[in-house]
């Protein structure tokens, strides 16, 4: 046929299944929630998981929400599994442990701020990624437009989110959050990267 036919046959057909009538589509069945097995464990050593994933850098996060209790002192915790997702509508998305004590905090809150660290605040993503003290003491930040969340001063961004999903991911969960309202800072600092277990930023790369 050739690759100029190809391309006829695809067009007709693309144009046929828009003009087609569309069937109803039924969801998917919600998978089961469950623990890995033992014998369904792919045999990686995790010294070596951690050592070749550390090669892909990426931004560093810290995730907060305002108390969900009266009483309460905020939650945050540092993370580097940030991402957006959808633009339409605008979603986001972070990992973070089921062992974390933080998260559940953030899941009563129901809603979130992430916080994209500058270049230089180095400091600040340790202090968020310890576990047990005052993550805020000596912190400055005000409240997020809509959550409430504490915007940490100095940080080349901010997005203000509501809790949309939440999805197993091993001994990781996804977190979706659905975007109300977001910033970023026109100041010269840029973002604080992550890569083979060590900060960096952008001119040593």
């Amino acid at each position: 046929m050739g690759q100029a036919g190809t391309a006829e046959a695809a067009v007709r057909y693309l144009r046929s299944v828009r003009t087609a009538a569309a069937e109803p589509v039924e969801a998917l069945p919600r998978p089961e929630l469950r623990c890995v097995g033992a014998d369904e464990r792919a045999p990686l050593d995790a010294r070596e998981f951690r050592s070749v994933l550390g090669n892909f850098a990426s931004g560093v996060a810290v995730v907060t929400a305002p108390p969900a209790a009266a009483g309460e002192p905020p939650a945050g915790f540092a993370c580097q599994s940030f991402t957006s997702l959808s633009l339409d509508p605008p979603l986001v998305a972070f990992m973070v442990g089921r062992t974390s004590t933080t998260w559940p905090r953030i899941a009563r809150a129901g809603v979130f701020c992430v916080n994209v660290l500058a270049s230089g605040q180095d400091e600040l993503c340790r202090s968020f990624a310890v576990s047990g003290a005052d993550k805020f003491a000596g912190v400055a930040y005000d409240a997020a437009p809509v959550s409430g969340s504490p915007r940490l001063t100095g940080t080349v961004a901010w997005i203000d989110c509501t809790i949309h999903a939440v999805h197993p991911g091993g001994d990781h969960l996804v977190v979706v959050g659905r975007v109300n309202a977001l910033g970023a800072a026109d100041g010269p600092d840029g973002p604080l990267l992550f890569h083979r277990g060590r900060f960096a930023r952008l001119a040593s790369l």
